[in-house]
């Protein structure tokens, strides 16, 4: 029997990233660039300037009408109903097991009108479970993952870079707030303060039809701040520093929000997929958390190494690792025993054959 591979696709940009030089690679089913110059310049323009992402391997679906919040407050983890017109929310859709099917952002948008954005691995998953819990009548739900590009300008001169674009304050711009303003010479463009860098910045949603001409019009604009395309090497290694979650290494369908330290957008004050399951999981206790950590010894830490205690025991696995490069080591998140989770604890990385020491600590690693 042949062996079935899934249909690579492609983002709307991907010939002006090879002709950037882009290192193109497959990524959650999308040919994606890892990289332009070296993941230690891009991540760097992010920390001190400013850096541009094609991210429109994401996904997004807009949810309207009058019970479209109740069927956000039915299947997410955070409470949707405290979020005014403009802000943006950090919340996870939970299984009947209470693991986590994904971690996502929820936009409000207008009166009964939210704009959802998930993982791109996850698009078809979190789509047939939207589409599972809407009523008969009351909600219009769409799907509009493959016409839209996102831009992320992410670094503390992102502000610069838009505000030659647009008349719309976007210095003002809180975290975690949206707006739709004319840009970059269109009308009704959606803005929103966000992003997976901890650097600051903004994501910026766009038609296909346009994405090329507002891509090249960010970069001309990018010049003033020394902005550079950035890939996802760097987009990884800037999440990590902020201890900030992937899909699929440190969260998946198996870890539950209490475990992945993801409490803070699990509201209990409302019904949702498995909040039963969850409030008894807090009233009991976690037996494994996920914790960050930095290596005392020489050594990085990668995916799937052991976690070990002084005795040699195996008390966790990583999820995530690199070598920092804003701390210049090792640093890792990882489910540990809930023994071991406090920081200052110390475990051991199996790395080689060999235990290197390492401590834990608190989210982030580098201080904002």
């Amino acid at each position: 029997m042949s062996e079935v591979t899934e249909e690579i696709k492609h983002v709307p940009l991907e010939e002006i990233h090879a002709a950037l030089g882009a290192k193109m690679v497959p990524f959650a089913g999308y040919m994606m660039p890892v990289r332009y110059s070296s993941d230690i310049e891009e991540h760097m323009t992010v920390r001190n300037a400013a850096g541009m992402f094609d991210v429109s391997h994401m996904g997004e679906f807009i949810l309207k009408g009058p019970k479209a919040l109740d069927v956000i407050q039915q299947i997410t983890t955070n409470d949707a109903s405290v979020l005014p017109i403009g802000k943006v929310q950090y919340t996870a859709l939970t299984n009947p097991e209470g693991g986590i099917i994904d971690d996502l952002l929820v936009y409000h948008t207008g009166d009964n009108e939210y704009y959802i954005v998930v993982n791109a691995s996850n698009i078809e998953k979190d789509k047939a479970w939207f589409l599972k819990h809407l009523p008969a009548e009351g909600v219009d739900f769409q799907d509009i993952s493959e016409d839209t590009c996102l831009f992320a300008v992410q670094g503390p001169r992102a502000h610069e870079v838009l505000a030659q674009l647009t008349s719309y304050p976007v210095k003002d711009m809180e975290y975690y707030t949206c707006a739709h303003m004319d840009f970059a010479g269109y009308k009704n463009v959606f803005v929103s303060a966000t992003g997976y860098t901890g650097a600051g910045g903004f994501e910026i949603y766009i038609p296909n039809a346009i994405a090329k001409d507002v891509w090249n019009k960010l970069m001309k604009a990018g010049e003033l701040v020394g902005m550079k395309p950035v890939g996802l090497g760097a987009r990884d290694t800037l999440r990590l520093e902020m201890g900030y979650c992937l899909y699929g290494n440190d969260i998946t369908d198996t870890t539950s929000p209490l475990e992945a330290g993801l409490g803070w957008v699990t509201k209990f004050t409302k019904k949702f997929t498995a909040s039963d399951i969850l409030q008894v999981q807090k009233a009991t206790g976690v037996t494994r958390q996920l914790v960050g950590f930095e290596m005392v010894e020489r050594g990085i830490p990668r995916g799937h190494y052991e976690l070990m205690n002084a005795a040699g025991e195996k008390i966790g696995e990583v999820t995530s690792g690199t070598q920092s490069p804003c701390l210049g080591i090792g640093i890792g998140m990882g489910y540990v025993e809930k023994a071991y989770s406090a920081a200052g604890s110390e475990i051991f990385v199996h790395i080689r054959g060999k235990l290197i020491k390492a401590k834990v600590v608190k989210f982030p690693f580098v201080k904002k």
